[in-house]
């Protein structure tokens, strides 16, 4: 069982305009010290992909594009670059380390998903406690986009 703890370019969330509607017409949530903007769109996937990434725990390339993510800093609370740089690095570290699930979540609901990570704290985190707010973080998106969404 191989997985693929890859941050690749086509994972990364950098286009303007997707940056704008996830801002504008995205939902949010919070888990100190993350907040989290995302929005959902279903996608016509393959079945037999779906299932061998799953069956296999193996993210592949053409599944990367189906979820980005980008990272971001306040620069109101940081005003040193190094700094705000530190904490990008950490949130995509901790991002990069437990992916899998939520990949694992969007290929098998058949989804695309725009994600971003904004850091809330007021002091530099420390790595383990990144990494136990991202758990629950990214443990709180798969339940949300799990939900079905009510018709309106």
């Amino acid at each position: 069982m191989t997985t693929n703890n890859t941050y690749s370019k086509q994972e990364k969330l950098k286009s303007r305009k997707a940056l704008e509607e996830l801002f504008a017409k995205g939902k949010s949530f919070s888990v100190f010290p993350i907040k989290v903007f995302y929005t959902v769109t279903d996608q016509s996937v393959s079945d037999e992909s779906a299932s061998g990434a799953i069956a296999n725990s193996e993210i592949k390339l053409s599944d990367a594009a189906l979820v980005q993510a980008g990272v971001g800093v306040s620069s109101r609370i940081f005003k040193k670059a190094h700094d705000r740089n530190k904490v990008k690095r950490l949130l995509r570290e901790v991002y990069r380390t437990q992916k899998q699930p939520l990949y694992k979540t969007v290929v098998a609901n058949q989804q695309a998903l725009n994600v971003f990570f904004l850091y809330i704290g007021k002091e530099l985190p420390v790595f383990a406690d990144l990494q136990i707010a991202m758990e629950k973080t990214l443990e709180k998106l798969i339940r949300k986009i799990s939900e079905p969404t009510p018709n309106v």
